[in-house]
């Protein structure tokens, strides 16, 4: 869920208790020092003067984004003196004096139902490379199962988005891997594949709500992106059978916290038939042709 989608009560009128005079010593020119509350946490920052609910919503992102679970709505709350409590946010609220905030989940859960459509849907495969052949766990299988994918992609005319982490140092992605028809291969060095090439080419496919994505390694650069996409509104598939870690214990708990997370952690079978969802779709035979063999379990039975 992106920041724009934590909901906010529309309060009538404006102003609201902020509790002390000015910027304050220590606040840069121009800003305005703020308490920013969370759960148990209270951390002082400062915003620029006039700042709304949308910078409000930014700055506790930036403070407590990996304590704070996107896939439930929350309430922002300023501390008003006259009452001795927080109340919530008014509508039209600026800060223009020094002030205390926090934000509040609500109760309800939204429940991540995991749809995929083939029109709203972009495959990610990160970091395939030849370099990491000999130390990722079951690399040959999830080769395999990555190709299986991306074979998938192009029946379904699903954009792949490939990225390769420091290609100079780590080559390029494995020869078994096609890469015929896909939208991008990127170089990068960032961990995660949200770099800005690829945020670029994301806006300019209309109507994504979905990444598949897999490679290498889960813990870091899977993980990495996971989490970042999430945060910008975006759902992620992780395809457990396709995605490994140097080490099996990474890979496991990496697994693990990104299901707690609410990203779905699923199979490379299951997402392609959820693709064409039916058998009278007219690309049905060429999945099912596919996946007629099972993929390899890549170590994964061994930890259920």
């Amino acid at each position: 869920m992106a920041a724009a989608e934590l909901a906010v009560p529309a309060l009538a009128g404006g102003g609201g208790g902020g509790g002390g005079a000015g910027a304050g010593a220590g606040a840069p020119s121009g800003t305005v020092p703020v308490l920013f509350c969370f759960s148990v946490f209270a951390r002082p920052s400062s915003v620029p003067h006039g700042a709304g609910y949308e910078l409000l919503i930014q700055k506790f992102l930036s403070l407590y984004g990996d304590q704070i679970d996107m896939h439930r709505k929350f309430v922002v709350q300023l501390f008003a003196e006259e009452w001795g409590q927080y109340v919530d946010l008014p509508k039209g609220f600026a800060v223009s004096e020094r002030c205390k905030v926090r934000l509040v989940p609500l109760q309800i859960q939204l429940t991540t139902l995991g749809n995929l459509t083939p029109s709203s849907t972009v495959f990610f495969c990160c970091d395939m490379q030849e370099r990491f052949r000999p130390a990722i766990k079951y690399f040959g299988d999830i080769i395999s199962v990555g190709q299986r994918l991306l074979q998938g992609a192009r029946m379904l005319g699903i954009p792949v988005i490939v990225t390769e982490q420091y290609p100079k140092g780590l080559g390029s992605t494995v020869q078994e891997i096609d890469l015929t028809g896909v939208k991008l291969v990127l170089p990068k060095t960032k961990f995660s594949m949200v770099i800005p090439e690829v945020e670029a080419a994301l806006a300019e496919i209309p109507g994504v709500r979905s990444v598949v994505l897999f490679g290498v390694e889960t813990h870091v650069c899977i993980q990495q992106t996971a989490l970042e996409l999430v945060g910008r509104g975006i759902e992620v598939h992780i395809v457990a059978d396709a995605t490994s870690s140097r080490s099996m214990m990474d890979r496991m708990f990496a697994l693990e916290r990104l299901a707690r997370t609410g990203i779905i952690v699923t199979t490379s079978e299951a997402v392609l038939l959820q693709l064409v969802a039916d058998k009278d779709h007219p690309k049905f035979k060429e999945i099912q042709n596919l996946i007629k063999a099972s993929a390899p379990e890549s170590g994964l039975l061994s930890k259920v």
